[in-house]
C-alpha cells in the first residue's frame, strides 16, 4: 500500500474545517471572528452535546476545546472521544493550567494546550502546528506502507503515450477530474491503473491533498476493515491504542482502491455506506466519523461476474461505476510501447547505477509486433532484463509466434506462476505482485497443484 503526496499549499489554515466549542459567547464570538477569514469553515458549539452532533454531522480538522464548561468538562469529554474512536485534532483551552492538566490533556489525545488569556496570534499559530503535525502523521504513514512497493513506475503521476487509445482516457479523466462522482477504472492486470487514478488525481481541485492507494487483494481478508476504517482501543486482542485506518488518513484527497473484487462482503458493505454517506466507523468503535473523500477505484476482473457469482453488491456496483474507463492493452497502444521503453530504460538505469541502452530498430520493430500479454508490467520487466544483461534479446516472444503451437491457458497459467515463484525465491507475496494478482490466487493455484 501506498503513497501519499506532500501538500504543496504553503497556508494549511485555508482548507481547514474548525469547530470551536467553548461555554462563553464572547470567547466563541471572538475565535470564530478570528479564524473565519483564515479558514475554510468555522463552526461553534456552546456544550459537549452540541459539539457531538457538529461532529457527527461532518469532518473537522482541528477542534478548539475549553475545559471547564457546564456539565461535562472538555478533558473528560475528549478523553472519552479518544477511547471510543474519536480522530480530531484537538486544542485544548484552559484559564487553570499546571503541570498535571497539561498531561491529562496529552493522555486524552490533545495536540496542544492554550493558556487563557491569549492573543489571536497564539491559537492561528497553535492550529497551524496542529494540522501540519497532523499531516506529517498520515505522510509518515503513508511513507511506512510505501517502503514495500519497489516498482517506482505505479506512483508516476501523468499518462505517457500519444496513441489515440491512451488520448481518449487522458480526455476522460480530464472531464471528471473537477467532480467527487466515483471513477471505476476496469482493465487486464499491468494496464496503467492506477498511474491512471494519479493522473486524475494531480489535475483535480484536491491535488494539494494526500492520494492514498489501497491493494485490497494484498491485505488479509480478516483485517482489511480494521486497515480501511481503523479501530478503537481494544477492539480486538492487542489493541492498545486507537488507530486511524488508510481512509481517514486520506481526508480530502484521493482513496484508490485497487482490485475490488477482492473486498468482503462486510467490507463492501461498510463501503457503500462511506460511498452515499462519507461517513465511517472504526472497528469497535460506537462513534461515526465523517470524511471528504473522492474514491477512484479499480478491478482487472469482470465486477458484473462477480455480482452474478454472489461474490458482489449488486448496489456496490451501481454505485461506483457512475463513470466506467477501460484501460487499453499495451498492444493497442502502437507506438507508445516504445516511449513507454524510453521512460523506463533511463528510471531503471537510474536507479540500478548503470549506463542506459539504446534501443536496436529491429528490436523496436519486434516490440511493435508482439502483442504483450502482460502489459506495461511485462515490458517494464523487459526492460528490466535488458540492462541487466547489457543488451536487449534478439528476439521478443519467441514462443508465441504464429506457428507455434497454442498452449491451454491453465498450463500457460501454472508455468508463469511456478516461474515467478523461483525467481523470487518462493516469496508467494512478492509473486502475487510481479504477476498482479492477490496472494489468496497464488495460495489457491499452488494448494490445487499440491504444493
Amino acid at each position: 500500500m501506498e503513497v501519499m503526496e506532500r501538500p504543496e499549499t504553503s497556508e494549511p489554515l485555508a482548507h481547514a474545517q474548525i469547530l470551536v466549542v467553548d461555554d462563553e459567547p464572547g470567547m466563541r464570538n471572538f475565535l470564530v471572528k478570528t479564524l473565519r477569514p483564515l479558514c475554510r469553515g468555522v463552526d461553534e458549539a456552546a456544550t459537549a452535546a452540541e459539539a457531538e452532533q457538529c461532529l457527527a454531522r461532518q469532518h473537522y480538522d482541528v477542534m478548539l476545546l475549553d475545559n471547564i464548561m457546564p456539565g461535562t468538562k472538555g478533558l473528560d469529554w475528549l478523553a472519552e472521544r479518544q477511547r471510543t474512536g474519536g480522530f480530531t485534532e484537538t486544542i485544548m483551552i484552559t484559564a487553570y493550567a499546571d503541570f498535571h492538566i497539561a498531561l491529562e490533556a496529552l493522555r486524552a489525545g490533545a495536540s496542544d494546550l492554550v493558556l487563557k488569556p491569549f492573543r489571536s496570534n497564539q491559537i492561528v499559530n497553535s492550529l497551524r502546528r496542529s494540522l501540519e503535525v497532523a499531516q506529517l502523521k498520515r505522510e509518515n504513514q503513508a511513507l511506512r506502507r510505501a517502503l514495500a512497493q519497489s516498482d517506482p513506475g505505479s506512483r508516476r503521476t501523468d499518462l505517457i503515450g500519444s496513441s489515440a487509445t491512451i488520448s481518449d482516457v487522458r480526455a476522460v479523466l480530464e472531464r471528471v477530474a473537477q467532480l467527487k462522482t466515483p471513477v471505476l477504472i476496469t482493465g487486464a492486470s499491468g494496464t496503467g491503473k492506477e498511474v491512471a487514478a494519479r493522473h486524475l488525481h494531480k489535475r483535480s481541485a484536491r491535488a494539494d491533498a494526500p492520494f492514498v492507494a489501497i491493494h485490497c487483494g494484498a491485505i488479509p481478508t480478516e483485517m482489511i476493515e480494521v486497515e480501511l476504517f481503523g479501530h478503537a482501543p481494544g477492539a480486538f486482542p492487542g489493541a492498545q491504542g486507537a488507530r486511524e485506518g488508510l481512509l481517514a488518513s486520506a481526508q480530502g484527497g484521493t482513496v484508490f482502491l485497487d482490485d475490488m473484487a477482492e473486498l468482503s462482503a462486510h467490507a463492501q458493505t461498510a463501503l457503500l455506506r462511506v460511498l452515499e454517506d462519507g461517513v465511517i466507523r472504526p472497528v469497535g468503535s460506537e462513534r461515526d466519523v465523517q470524511l471528504d473523500l473522492r474514491f477512484v477505484m479499480s478491478s482487472a476482473r469482470s465486477l458484473q461476474q462477480a455480482v452474478a457469482e454472489g461474490r458482489f453488491r449488486r448496489d456496490l456496483l451501481y454505485r461506483i461505476n457512475v463513470v466506467e474507463l477501460d484501460m487499453p492493452p499495451l498492444k493497442l497502444r502502437g507506438a507508445d510501447v516504445v516511449d513507454l521503453a524510453e521512460l523506463f530504460l533511463s528510471e531503471i538505469a537510474s536507479t540500478m547505477g548503470v549506463p542506459p541502452l539504446e534501443i536496436p530498430p529491429g528490436v523496436r520493430s519486434a516490440m511493435l509486433r508482439y502483442d504483450w500479454p502482460g502489459n506495461i508490467r511485462e515490458l517494464r520487466n523487459f526492460v528490466e532484463r535488458a540492462l541487466i544483461f547489457g543488451r536487449f534479446p534478439s528476439a521478443i516472444g519467441e514462443d508465441h509466434g504464429h506457428d507455434a503451437e497454442i498452449a491451454p491457458l491453465e498450463d500457460v497459467e501454472r508455468r508463469e506462476i511456478l516461474r515467478a515463484l523461483e525467481l523470487v525465491g518462493g516469496n508467494r507475496t512478492e509473486a502475487a505482485r510481479r504477476l498482479g494478482v492477490s496472494r489468496k490466487t497464488i495460495d489457491r493455484k499452488c494448494a490445487t497443484w499440491g504444493l
